[in-house]
């Protein structure tokens, strides 16, 4: 299965193509990383990168290439990630150099979410932030996730395991 296109006010939520991997080989490369697992080398990124697209096939589900809509610049990769080793299916969210503070994450992570339970079948996400990633921390409580306890994580060591609103929780939200 490929990644289906997603379109938000702003942003288009779209499959990955060979052209965003420097971009993302960039990130991996800079201390952005750090959070996720890196910094790692063009290899070790190159391969994160076809896992990423991999994902999609193996699972039916997995994270969209972020592009600004109107100027068409790679802005991150966003969406549902879900590997072996992990507690439950994960909502993520990696920006790129110049595009954090605009709502990107919040906005693109809101109809990722919107998907994986209208389209995904899913009734429950959560986000691993590490303990002092202040800036995911922020977006997962916009999103209106609370932290619900820790998970070892094998790349990064201990984090926080922040917990989705459920999709009945979300319509009971806007009902009221």
């Amino acid at each position: 299965m490929q990644a289906p296109t997603l379109h938000t006010p702003r942003l288009t939520l779209r499959p990955l193509t060979a052209s965003d991997f420097p971009a993302v080989r960039d990130f991996y490369a800079s201390e952005r990383s750090r959070f996720v697992g890196g910094p790692k080398d063009a290899v070790q990124a190159w391969r994160h990168f076809a896992m990423e697209i991999g994902h999609w096939t193996l699972k039916g589900f997995g994270r969209w290439g972020v592009e600004v809509t109107e100027t068409g610049a790679f802005a991150g990769i966003i969406g549902i990630f879900g590997p072996e080793g992990y507690p439950e299916p994960e909502l993520g969210w990696d920006l790129m150099e110049g595009f954090d503070g605009k709502g990107y994450a919040t906005e693109a992570a809101r109809a990722a979410r919107d998907w994986a339970y209208s389209e995904g079948g899913m009734t429950t996400l959560i986000s691993l932030i590490a303990p002092d990633n202040t800036a995911s921390r922020k977006v997962a409580e916009r999103l209106g996730a609370t932290k619900d306890g820790m998970f070892d994580h094998s790349l990064v060591g201990l984090t926080e395991i922040w917990r989705h609103p459920s999709p009945d929780a979300l319509l009971a939200e806007g009902a009221a």
